[in-house]
């Protein structure tokens, strides 16, 4: 007769007198072993094992977090650990566990290097700005976001007024958020969200107002290039450029699916135009089963004012972890793609444990390099899904993108829409930056005709159909 196999509720093997409630000794062993988590959804029934490493990388206190889930860990998997303790409780550094000293040692020597490098990429307005009292950081968002608030009221608005508010303001926020969260990757999680929280709440009350200002179409390309331009940085310049390109591309493309009929021709247009593509991406749903439905997880569909205004937070901090040494498409020989996949582990890590950001923004910004997989892209979300693979091997992910969290953190989509929107800007403003410094840069249908030709026909990185919408919004833009 086979031994009976006792699952242990993770809550009560991790628990601790310690002031923070957990015991670091078996989180240590655990996340070094690998050790496999059973999940239970009790609203669903479903059951599934996770590595603890995935878990935690992706909420390093998930086992504590209310919701419909709940944590098991088999007896002789907790007698492994036993056997294993010993040592002193380590720290976590972006998920690596280091002795405590040689840790401190490692995040002051970043801190330093970044700081030295932020000059160059975050202006001169940086230092003088990181050097204020967090009370002071958030009074100067409030003060400009009450600007923006004055704008939305005001019937009529001078375009080149409002469009140089919204810049000032933009660049200010996301400058203090990055020396914000750059003070804050060294101290304690829960720390780090107390300090961080009114920066939190004043960052997104000024996204919100930004949402209400854009769509109006008073900043155009040419007045947001000669505004950006003043801010003398180049990561804040293109943090600025995305964010507000972002907000815009959102709105064309709510009013466009608000139209039944604009879906309907994709439909219609979907087996000739499509089907190829994304037949590469999803193998295992052969013929006329393919639809736009699989595509899009419950259909394509206009994004709610509390999305819209979660996913532009999350385009405003994307880059929040980036280096000044950081280039990209600049050719191979400035290519340091170390240092490149390190901003988005700096930036997802900052977001989700050091600041109370809606879990949507964490996701944009440590997802929008994934290029659905394809071998150039990096990102938490393929690390997560080739060991949710590992003790899952007959999985099959039946969609390609997913407007919400859970079919994502679930493994029922390939990519999340918003990360999907933001890699298609991303790329699109590198390309047509005049501040590259290897390659000239390209007008914009320069730049259409090669994303096409590099990151669609050749190789499947970004979505064809979110491209379409993209380019036709580009030549919207051009024809007013």
């Amino acid at each position: 007769m086979a031994e009976k196999v006792t699952n242990i509720p993770l809550k009560e093997v991790l628990a601790s007198n310690e002031a923070s409630g957990i015991n670091r000794e078996y989180v240590e062993v655990m996340f070094g072993e690998d050790i496999p988590i059973w999940c239970f959804n009790r609203s669903t029934q479903k059951k599934r094992s996770m590595p603890f490493k995935a878990l935690y990388d992706n909420n390093n206190r998930f086992w504590l977090q209310g919701g419909s889930w709940d944590y098991f860990i088999t007896g002789e998997d907790l007698a492994k650990i036993r056997d294993k303790t010993g040592t002193k409780p380590g720290i976590w550094e972006f998920g690596v566990v280091k002795n405590n000293q040689e840790a401190v040692n490692i995040n002051q020597q970043k801190a330093e290097k970044v700081k030295s490098l932020a000059k160059k990429g975050y202006g001169d307005e940086y230092e003088a700005i990181a050097a204020m009292s967090r009370a002071e950081q958030v009074q100067l968002i409030n003060r400009k976001s009450q600007r923006l608030n004055d704008l939305v009221v005001q019937r009529s608005k001078n375009a080149e007024d409002a469009a140089e508010i919204l810049v000032d303001t933009a660049k200010c926020t996301a400058l203090i958020n990055h020396a914000a969260l750059l003070e804050a990757i060294n101290i304690a999680d829960s720390e780090a969200k107390e300090l961080t929280q009114d920066l939190v709440a004043s960052t997104f009350e000024m996204v919100k107002s930004t949402t209400q200002l854009v769509p109006d179409d008073i900043i155009n390309d040419e007045l947001m290039k000669s505004l950006v331009e003043k801010s003398n940085g180049t990561i804040i310049q293109h943090m600025i450029r995305v964010y507000l390109n972002g907000i815009s591309f959102l709105s064309y493309y709510n009013k466009l699916v608000s139209k039944s009929s604009a879906i309907n021709k994709l439909r219609v247009a979907f087996p000739t135009k499509y089907s190829d593509f994304y037949s590469a991406l999803l193998p295992h749903i052969t013929g006329g089963a393919l639809t736009l439905e699989h595509v899009f997880f419950k259909g394509m569909r206009s994004i709610s004012p509390e999305l819209f205004s979660n996913w532009a937070v999350g385009f405003l901090v994307h880059d929040i972890g980036k280096a000044a040494a950081v280039e990209y498409h600049e050719g191979e020989a400035a290519y340091n793609r170390d240092m490149v996949i390190e901003h988005v582990k700096l930036g997802y890590y900052s977001v989700m444990n050091k600041t109370n950001y809606p879990r949507e923004a964490g996701l944009i910004t440590g997802y929008h390099h994934e290029y659905y997989g394809d071998s150039s892209g990096y990102g938490y979300f393929r690390d997560y899904l080739d060991q949710y693979k590992k003790s899952n091997p007959n999985v099959r992910q039946d969609y390609c993108i997913t407007f919400e969290l859970e079919p994502m953190l679930d493994y029922q989509a390939l990519a999340y829409f918003p990360a999907k929107i933001l890699e298609i800007l991303d790329v699109y403003d590198s390309i047509t930056d005049p501040n590259r410094i290897y390659h000239k840069a390209m007008n914009s249908e320069e730049a259409l005709v090669m994303m096409r030709e590099e990151f669609i026909e050749k190789h499947p990185k970004l979505d064809a159909i979110l491209f379409d919408i993209f380019e036709d919004y580009i030549h919207d833009k051009q024809r007013k």
